[in-house]
């Protein structure tokens, strides 16, 4: 039955904060606020927004309405998750765009990665001692912050495919970080988790006024990046990498400790790269190449499990988890060895994906136990050419990254697979003043041990675990996938891949099942809804899940049915989100 009670988002708030439902500063009067009859799953014959937050999905859903098309949505969309996730993305980080282009059936990436700055040295995280920094303090400095892309990405993916400026797209952005929105809970419990973080720098002010985090149905107003998003629009992108707004940013990243210069702002481009390709079960997938191991281990995990017939065994099955948790250690060793920026290293992608070499790799699992002693292997023997780096050791300090992806498709066939970040929640902490943008902590993604390839460079991209998807049946794009969540992002899209396709899941049902992740023999993670039998079981053989579940990844997808002519998107309950289904002859269902 179609629901009449969506009306639009700024009138809605406006009738709310009329009335006083709403705080208009600091102090929550409705500590449950909900943003209403959103659903996490939606069906669409005109197109699909799945974000991870309803405001956002929302206004990209109003730009599909009003004749804009998926890239359109997809550039008001992220501008919208910078005001409402501002701990997870926004200007002050970087992201990959993948777009399927409906009338050329090209499928092209935005690469919008940051990328160290001039002054930027392979020991900057090494001590005095030539120890590596502890990870709390390097990502907290100015040396972690790479030099922003994802507003350079926006603007040239409208250049590319766009049918609306970004003049239009900011607009809404700028309501919400003008007028203010009330917080939900992912970003209230962000605030309170990362009091401290943000209370030594200028975010203190927005994030934490009178000393107090604010809570969940506040309003949080954001004048100075509201100032920031209109000298955007009337000046481009030329209004944050020249002038004023790179001046404050290079300058704030130093007073933290970094070398950034304004001119580092002024060098910085976005890269246009071809999708990393493989096969499984009959689809063809495309997915994120170097400096992202997303695509690439990805590919190696599914060439891997395609062999052993997964679906024999039960979707919640020991021997399910065991398979996908040998794999994951085989390809996370593989990725810690040889991947990184193939502008500046050799990364033996044709010989970790090779036949071979997959055998290799199988070959190592057993159906009956723990390979205790996996190392990478070596894809060289199936490759030309040969690593110009050594293969080192890095400190397991560092904390799981937190992210945003979403997701756009529209009625003219363009699809749009985005995964965007700052990094760690918040960033490095760092707001610049009088601009209100979060800086990113992208180059601890680099290793802290140099000599690998991974190691800082000055003007090199850090490795990334960024896995925007896009699943093709018969030359038709059939799935998009992707996640949040750090290293885990590759393992998320995976197992929902297979679930979908191995397990032949409903496409909600296949994001909801519960997730693993492993990088290692001593690093275990679980999703609630595994039962403590299973993973006693996994841990007889010689896993080491601990006891107690967590949340892994954030999926948001989007299901394209050319038979029955409609979009199905899902957004995953681990957080807010929103899938909105765009219907024209008719209101949203």
């Amino acid at each position: 039955m179609k629901k009449m009670w969506r009306v639009g988002l700024f009138a809605l708030l406006g009738v709310l904060l009329l009335v006083g439902t709403l705080p208009l500063s600091g102090q929550a009067k409705n500590p449950k606020f909900s943003y209403g009859d959103f659903s996490q799953v939606d069906i669409g014959k005109d197109g699909m927004v799945a974000t991870a937050h309803p405001l956002a999905s929302e206004i990209g859903a109003d730009v599909l309405e009003k004749g804009g098309n998926a890239i359109d949505a997809a550039v008001a969309i992220q501008f919208a998750l910078n005001v409402v996730e501002p701990m997870m993305s926004g200007i002050g980080g970087g992201g990959f765009m993948m777009v399927y282009d409906g009338k050329t059936k090209e499928t092209t990436i935005v690469n919008s990665r940051e990328r160290a700055p001039a002054g930027a040295t392979p020991d900057m995280f090494l001590d005095e001692n030539g120890k590596p920094i502890p990870f709390g303090t390097r990502s907290t400095g100015g040396t972690a912050v790479g030099v922003p892309g994802t507003l350079k990405g926006l603007e040239t993916a409208l250049d590319m495919w766009g049918t609306r400026n970004m003049e239009q797209l900011i607009g809404p952005a700028v309501k919400l970080a003008d007028k203010g929105f009330p917080i939900d809970s992912v970003l209230a419990e962000a605030i309170a988790e990362n009091k401290e973080m943000l209370s030594r720098t200028a975010a203190k002010d927005v994030f934490l006024p009178g000393g107090k985090p604010l809570q969940e149905g506040d309003i949080l107003v954001q004048k100075d990046l509201a100032k920031t998003f209109k000298l955007i629009r009337a000046k481009g992108s030329d209004a944050f990498y020249k002038g004023d707004i790179a001046k404050a940013i290079a300058d704030v990243v130093q007073d933290f400790g970094g070398s950034m210069q304004v001119s580092d702002l002024q060098k910085y481009d976005v890269t246009i790269d071809k999708p990393i390709w493989g096969d499984y079960q009959g689809y063809q997938i495309a997915s994120m190449p170097p400096p992202s191991s997303g695509g690439v281990f990805l590919l190696q995990m599914l060439k891997i499990l395609d062999e052993f017939d997964l679906s024999q065994y039960d979707v919640n099955s020991v021997e399910k988890y065991h398979l996908l948790a040998e794999t994951m250690h085989l390809a996370y060793a593989d990725r810690a060895a040889y991947a990184g920026d193939p502008e500046f290293v050799n990364v033996p992608i044709n010989g970790l994906l090779h036949p071979d070499y997959i055998k290799e790799r199988q070959a190592l699992i057993s159906l009956n136990s723990v390979n205790k002693n996996v190392t990478a292997g070596n894809p060289w023997k199936y490759e030309t050419g040969s690593a110009n780096y050594a293969q080192t050791s890095q400190p397991n300090d560092r904390k799981y990254g937190e992210t945003t992806h979403f997701t756009v498709a529209d009625r003219w066939g363009n699809v749009v697979s985005y995964t965007t970040t700052i990094e760690q929640l918040f960033g490095t902490g760092i707001m610049v003043p009088g601009y209100g943008i979060m800086l990113n902590n992208e180059l601890t993604d680099f290793d802290a041990v140099p000599g690998g390839a991974n190691e800082v460079q000055p003007n090199k991209r850090p490795l990334s675990s960024m896995t925007p998807t896009i699943v093709f049946k018969d030359n038709k794009p059939v799935l998009t996938v992707g996640s949040p969540g750090g290293p885990t992002i590759i393992t998320s899209v995976l197992q929902t891949i297979v679930h979908a396709i191995e397990y032949d899941m409903e496409l909600k049902a296949a994001v909801e099942q519960p997730r693993i992740y492993t990088n290692n023999i001593s690093s275990y993670r679980f999703e609630e809804g595994i039962s403590k039998d299973t993973i006693a079981r996994l841990n007889e053989m010689g896993h080491k899940f601990g006891p107690e579940p967590t949340t892994i990844g954030n999926v948001q997808s989007i299901l394209i049915d050319h038979e029955k002519g409609i979009f199905k998107g899902v957004a995953d309950s681990s957080r807010n989100g929103a899938a909105i289904g765009i219907n024209l002859k008719g209101e949203r269902k």
